[in-house]
Formats: C-alpha cells, sequence, structure tokens
C-alpha cells in the first residue's frame, strides 16, 4: 500500500464533494509573513535536516557518548539579540557545528544516566509531523483529540486500569505527580480546597510516601499550598521498598494527633534503586483507611508490558491514579508523559474551571468533545499525543515489553560483572533496570573508596566511554547505571567495566607512588 500525496488526499475530498476549494490570496506587496519566498529552497533544506539527522542517529555509535561543550560553542551561542533575518540554511550550519554535537546523550547506547530514554527514529519524524500541524490540543473536534482520547484508553488498557479512567497527557512524571496529587487532595481531604484554599483548612492534611520517592512529590506538595510539610516520608526496608507497617503505624498516629490523611504515594521503580514498593499491601493499607493512592510509575510501571516483569506490580490496578513518563522506558521523543486517574469526574473537577471564551458548543469547531485542559494545568497543549499514537503503532505494544526484558537482563549481567569484580561492591540490590555500585578496592577505606568512585564517574564521562549517573545510598556515593536504552547491547556493559578496571588500577598505581 502506498501512502497517499497530500494532493492525493485533496482530490479524495473534491471527490467526496468535500468543501470548496478557498481561492488563494497571496499577501500584497506591504504584507509580512513567516512563509517563504522560495518553497523549493526549504524543501531542500528540509531534505537536508531529515538526511542528516537519519545519519546522526544511524551513526550514534561511532560518537563519544558525551563531549563537554567548547568554549568555541558556548561563545558562538552568546550572540546579541538578532534583529535582522539570517539565512535558514546559514542557521542550520550554525546548529550542525555548535548545537548538535554536544547534547546530554541519551541517544547513545552507552547512555545510563538518570532515568532517560533514547528517542527513535520514527519518532523523530513524528515531531516533523506536529510542529507542521501545530494542533492545540486543549478541545474541540480536531483530529488531535481524537488521537489522545485513543492513546489514553491504550495507556490505561497497557497498565490493567479501567476502561473508562481519564487521563491527560504532559509534560513528564514530575506534572502527572501533580495532577494525580490534585485530584487527591480534591477527592480526599474533606474540604473546598479549590474554592477556598487554605482558610478552609482544619486539620492539616498529610500525603505519605518512603524517603525513596522522586522529589517531584514535595515539589507537588509545595503547588497545590499544602507545603513540604506536608509529605510524611516513611523509612524504607533493606529493599529500598517502603515499610508498609511503618506506613500504616503513621497514618494512625496522625489521626490521633487531628491530622488529616488524605493519599499515599507508592513507587513502582524508584529512582534510586529501580525498587518497587508492594503494591498490594499499600493499596490494603489506602482502602483500610480511606486514602487515596497515587502510584509514581514514572519509568518502572512500564514493566506492566512484559509478561515476565509483570508480577511485581500486582496492585497497579487498584490505584486510583498513576504517573508515567513515556520518554523513559517507552521511548518516545521529549517530551511526554500521562496522568490516569481512576474518577473522571474528580479528575476534571480538580482543573476544569468556566470561562465563557471556552464555553463547548453544540456544533462548530467548540462543539463537545474531551476537554483536555479541563484535565491539567495547561490550557495551551501540544499535540504530544502524535507521538505516541505513531510509536505504539509502529513498534507495537509486544516490543516495549522485549525491551524492558531486554534492559533488565543487562542490568543482571552487569551486577554479576560487579560482583565477580574485586575492585567494586554492589551498593544495592538490583530487582529492575537500575545497578548501583562503587569502587571497593581490598585495603582502602569508605571514604577513599567514595572518592575514587567519584573519580571513575568523572573519568568514565569525560573519556566518552558511557554516562552512568551517581547517586548517595546509605550516606555513601555510588556510581548508577539506569537502563532504559534500546540501543544497549551486553557488550556495552563489558566495556563500561573494562574501562573502569584500567582507571582503578590507573589511579591505584598512581595512589601507592605518592
Amino acid at each position: 500500500m502506498t501512502v497517499a500525496t497530500w494532493g492525493a488526499v485533496l482530490q479524495a475530498d473534491d471527490d467526496r464533494g468535500g468543501p470548496p476549494p478557498v481561492r488563494p490570496m497571496p499577501p500584497a506587496d506591504d504584507e509580512a509573513t513567516l512563509d517563504p519566498a522560495d518553497w523549493e529552497a526549504v524543501r531542500a533544506l528540509g531534505h537536508r535536516m531529515v538526511d542528516d539527522m537519519l545519519g546522526y542517529l544511524r551513526d550514534v555509535r561511532r560518537r563519544p557518548a558525551w563531549r563537554p561543550v567548547p568554549a568555541s560553542a558556548k561563545a558562538a551561542l552568546d550572540r546579541p539579540l538578532p534583529n535582522d533575518a539570517a539565512d535558514a540554511a546559514d542557521v542550520y550550519a550554525d546548529f550542525v557545528e555548535h548545537v548538535l554535537p554536544y547534547p546530554t546523550g541519551n541517544v547513545h547506547p552507552r547512555f545510563w544516566g538518570w532515568v532517560m530514554g533514547s528517542g527513535s527514529p520514527t519518532g523523530m519524524l513524528s515531531l516533523l509531523l506536529e510542529g507542521a500541524m501545530n494542533a492545540n490540543a486543549f478541545a474541540g473536534d480536531q483530529s488531535p483529540v481524537y488521537v489522545e482520547q485513543q492513546v489514553i484508553a491504550w495507556i490505561a488498557e497497557m497498565l490493567g486500569l479501567p476502561n473508562d479512567t481519564s487521563g491527560v497527557l504532559v509534560t513528564g512524571g514530575s506534572v502527572a505527580n501533580l495532577v494525580g496529587l490534585t485530584a487527591a487532595r480534591r477527592a480526599r481531604a474533606g474540604i473546598d480546597f479549590d474554592g477556598l484554599g487554605l482558610a478552609a483548612i482544619e486539620g492539616a492534611p498529610v500525603l505519605y510516601c518512603s524517603t525513596e520517592t522522586h522529589n517531584s512529590v514535595d515539589k507537588a506538595a509545595a503547588t497545590l499550598g499544602l507545603g513540604r510539610a506536608a509529605v510524611r516520608k516513611i523509612p524504607v526496608r533493606a529493599d529500598y521498598t517502603i515499610d508498609v507497617d511503618a506506613l500504616e503505624a503513621a497514618i494512625i498516629d496522625d489521626r490521633v494527633l487531628g491530622r488529616r490523611p488524605f493519599c499515599v504515594v507508592a513507587n513502582a521503580g524508584t529512582v534510586n534503586t529501580g525498587a518497587t514498593d508492594d503494591l498490594a499491601r499499600v493499596a490494603d493499607v489506602a482502602e483500610r483507611h480511606g486514602l487515596w493512592l497515587h502510584v509514581d510509575g514514572a519509568f518502572g510501571a512500564v514493566a506492566a508490558l512484559s509478561p515476565a516483569l509483570r508480577d511485581r506490580l500486582a496492585g497497579l490496578d487498584r490505584a486510583d491514579s498513576v504517573a508515567l513518563d513515556l520518554h523513559k522506558w517507552l521511548h518516545m521523543p521529549y517530551d511526554v508523559g500521562c496522568a490516569l486517574v481512576r474518577d473522571r469526574a474528580t479528575h476534571r473537577a480538580s482543573y476544569a474551571q468556566p470561562a465563557s471564551y471556552l464555553a463547548r458548543q453544540t456544533r462548530g469547531l467548540a462543539a463537545e468533545t474531551t476537554t483536555f485542559s479541563d484535565l491539567g494545568p495547561q490550557l495551551s497543549r501540544g499535540f504530544r499525543a502524535l507521538r505516541v499514537w505513531m510509536e505504539l503503532r509502529t513498534h507495537g505494544v509486544a516490543r516495549y515489553g522485549q525491551l524492558a526484558e531486554q534492559n533488565v537482563a543487562q542490568a543482571r549481567h552487569l551486577a554479576s560483572l560487579v560482583e565477580a569484580s574485586p575492585n567494586f561492591a554492589l551498593a544495592a540490590p538490583v530487582p529492575l533496570n537500575v545497578v548501583c555500585f562503587r569502587a571497593a578496592p581490598p585495603g582502602l577505606d569508605a571514604a577513599a573508596c567514595d572518592a575514587l568512585t567519584r573519580e571513575l564517574l568523572a573519568q568514565v564521562q569525560e573519556r566518552g566511554v558511557a554516562v552512568p549517573s551517581h547517586t548517595m545510598l546509605d550516606g555513601r556515593f555510588a556510581l548508577r547505571v539506569a537502563i532504559t536504552n534500546h540501543r544497549s547491547r551486553q557488550s556495552d556493559f563489558d566495556l563500561l567495566m573494562q574501562v573502569l578496571e584500567e582507571i582503578v588500577a590507573e589511579q591505584l598505581v598512581t595512589r601507592d607512588s605518592s
């Protein structure tokens, strides 16, 4: 089957008796526009950009995993405000020289820093289509709204949530957490917080999460007017999952003290170690005490797509809301996340605000559809759903489950290399796709090992070999390899350990000679 050209689409519309063609009205000589005077020149430049960027992705292994931005590039990017027009080809040349070579590097197969997805060629092309349409997907009888409705339904099904689950695409997990906690505050705080604000509080609202929960929950509490003091941090067990008994005790104690518990945040894959809380037990506690259950599944919820991994998420289907990043373990282009809320009415009531200029109509573009601007903080919303729709259809959900399993197997392989080395030690269990470890050569005390680990991090990045990130576990510095990369191969982890061993040997020789 061939792809129809835009001209063929217009002809088909004419054949169906579609809207009459609109007579072209070129601008007068004194009227400005941003459209080009020479469309063919722009077309040629666009073809060159697409060819260059596909080559950039194809040849990614030939480049360093990361390189620092040189002074020359910083100087080139420190220009006066451009008042006059420049040729688009010259601007593109500056991009190729000063911008393209110096990114974070997360498209590289040996990028394992923080938790960042690696994108894909089809995802890149989807952004071109989004940019051409330039749609504001806030509401209305327009295709982007129906695409997002479809995508939300797919994501809910992927995670085992009911088919009438509400949802909205947002910039990422931080905003998705904010949306879920906003719904939780409305549903369980027991006050008209939206209308009356802080003046309505009788008894301090409290939400609960583990000490390993992402800092976006603290940010959300501050943004919602609850204050970070409203976030009760529950200790974790040796495997970095929440201590469920301590959670329940804290809820009971707060009620006795006159506070107002309203929400529990459970983790499906913590950012530090990849730990997943016992979601079923946490759900039991939330249900017993009438609390909202929000699951931060920023990357770990993707394990639900793998038959071999989904048992680790038992209880996810009982969540009242879920946050998910699609640009992490699903490799969608930045930035796109998703907030799912089980109760549609609560979700909408948390953000909907009446305005005559946004009122739905019975006919025309403003006809009643899903008003996505009533489901989150943004009125202006890009057509993020297109990249998700295209990627899920192009690759299929099963492929994403396979990639998750592959990354988990790679994490186990790396952990085995660490355990087999006399110079390294794991800093935490490896339940999913995150491996934390540190240098531990015989004869070095903890402080010296931490200093050596910091040096390893800097050198392996500066040499362009790989990009792990770092964290603190039990008060000590650790390398952190978060594997959400579909380009990584087992041999990449072999190379990482080989280079780390070489650097350790160099550092020990230097230490002994000094």
